[in-house]
């Protein structure tokens, strides 16, 4: 992982680590900020478990990368496989949250896909998930927790550059 402070922004061009002194993280999760075009705009997919709104993120698995493991959870969360990195695999790093035990890493894609599945998690005998929407950028601001804020203005930049 590479860093234990604040968020970390990522392009292949530059890298920015921040390190504070400390016990790293002991989870860390992967997932994508996905999005679509819907009338001229940007819609971005958002799901709720536990009353609280998040991207489609998960576990990282010891066999996978972190981008493997953010692909495979959209598709296990949403049910969502046609995922287009036009960005390339650019990504954010949330600051560590949860007492500092978790840090989680999004990367940005594109998907066509309108109509989410919340399929039914085998460990679960229910989808993890009880609702998803396509939302804009101002209501995912007000849905999203503030852990989120920084994922989600991260996202607004790399799309108005496109």
């Amino acid at each position: 992982m590479p860093h234990h402070g604040l968020p970390v922004w990522h392009d292949r061009r530059m890298t920015t680590h921040h390190t504070s002194p400390g016990t790293p993280p002991r989870f860390f999760s992967a997932g994508v900020a996905v999005v679509r075009q819907a009338n001229n705009d940007w819609r971005l997919l958002i799901l709720r478990a536990y009353g609280k709104w998040d991207f489609p993120k998960g576990m990282v698995e010891p066999d996978e990368t972190p981008l493997q493991g953010a692909i495979r959870e959209t598709a296990e969360e949403a049910s969502i496989t046609d995922l287009d990195f036009h960005w390339g695999e650019i990504y954010f790093e949330t600051a560590p949250y949860n007492r500092g035990s978790k840090v989680a890493r999004y990367y940005l894609a594109e998907t066509k896909q309108e109509h989410i599945t919340l399929p039914v998690s085998p460990e679960l005998g229910h989808p993890e998930h009880d609702e998803w929407r396509w939302t804009s950028f101002d209501d995912a601001e007000k849905l999203l927790p503030p852990r989120l804020q920084p994922v989600l203005a991260w996202v607004k930049k790399a799309l108005s550059t496109t």
